[in-house]
């Protein structure tokens, strides 16, 4: 198998956290090229991933001068969509990380200017990945649940606000946790109902606990002075089909109801969540059942399987659908959606109004 090269552009918390580390276990990448704002971070990541002769670079249209087939878009939010679109424009297959961007109009442009030069885009929503999320959406795709006419999308923390980086800055990251964490939720109920043809949004925004101190927050106390965004939010959305779907989502809320990047999913024929562990829930032989696959690996007393991580799988599709032209996982019309509902949410929540598509 050839190598791959790429360039990572961003090179922060999501950059060492997932894709640096799945990269190197990959071993079919070569990271010839490093981009961030703080150049220090840069050559950090250059000297634990990189190849001995990768270059270092503060501008990202300088990276897209070099000879890479593809960049990774690590960056804010609000950098997402005009980063992308240059390395398009350069020839570059693109991954970039969740959400998408920061509007439906900037996805809208990355989608077209994917298309009209023909290269791949795709966008990191892992959970996707998961062995429990891979064996509900075959049982879907099988018709399992039969018509999927209600969903829940779950995406709450009680005390975890991220205290690091710009997640609480507003101009940068376009919002909190329902464009950080709810968009993974989002992405995994639309994906999972194969459905992306909203009719109807209305929202619900709310910024009522992040004035507080003594917070209690696993990662330690926020600072109310630039926490810019909401604490949590929580959207209605009716789709053309008549489905509806529930998406909550929080970094801070009193609740002990605490899921995140989890789906509840109600069909005609059976219904599935992930509260423990993945259940399918129908009706047998006259009497209520419930279905929990066994996603382990392994089985045997000599064998001690592990499971592969999602971040890994993520760059295995990516890098097949370059060298190999097999198809991707995540498309970028299906991240649209998600951004354009994440947007009437919000919009709904600051006007008040129902948003209709």
């Amino acid at each position: 198998m050839r190598k791959l090269r790429v360039g990572v552009i961003g090179c922060g918390g999501i950059a060492n956290g997932k894709h640096l580390p799945a990269m190197k276990q990959n071993g079919n990448f070569e990271i010839v090229a490093f981009c961030d704002l703080i150049e220090e971070r840069a050559q950090k990541a250059k000297k634990e991933y990189g190849t001995e002769d990768a270059k270092v670079y503060t501008e990202y249209e300088e990276l897209l001068k070099e000879d890479v087939e593809a960049v990774y878009v690590l960056t804010p939010n609000s950098s997402h969509a005009p980063i992308s679109i240059a390395a398009l424009e350069a020839g570059k297959h693109v991954m970039c990380e969740k959400p998408m961007a920061k509007t439906y109009a900037e996805a809208k442009a990355m989608v077209e200017t994917a298309e009209r030069t023909g290269k791949i885009l795709t966008i990191g929503y892992q959970n996707r990945y998961r062995a429990d999320s891979t064996y509900l959406k075959k049982a879907c795709e099988a018709g399992e649940l039969g018509e999927i006419y209600y969903a829940r999308a779950h995406a709450i923390r009680r005390r975890a606000v991220p205290t690091w980086g710009v997640f609480l800055d507003e101009e940068k990251q376009g919002g909190g946790p329902l464009i950080d964490i709810g968009t993974h939720a989002l992405d995994l109920t639309l994906w999972m109902m194969d459905n992306y043809e909203p009719e109807m949004v209305v929202g619900s925004v709310y910024r009522k606990l992040a004035d507080q101190t003594e917070t209690g927050n696993a990662w330690g106390d926020w600072d109310p002075t630039v926490f810019t965004v909401e604490d949590s939010a929580f959207g209605f959305v009716k789709m053309k089909n008549g489905a509806t779907i529930h998406l909550e989502s929080s970094w801070a809320l009193n609740s002990l109801d605490v899921r995140e990047a989890q789906t509840t999913l109600c069909g005609t024929k059976a219904g599935a969540d992930m509260a423990d562990g993945l259940r399918i829930n129908r009706v047998n032989h006259g009497r209520q059942c419930v279905e929990k696959p066994d996603l382990a690996r392994g089985g045997v007393a000599f064998y001690d399987g592990t499971e592969e991580q999602s971040s890994d799988v993520e760059q295995r599709v990516f890098y097949n659908a370059i060298v190999n032209g097999e198809p991707l996982t995540v498309e970028p019309r299906q991240a649209m959606v998600v951004t354009q509902i994440l947007e009437a949410i919000y919009e709904s929540g600051r006007t008040g109004k129902a948003i209709y598509f």
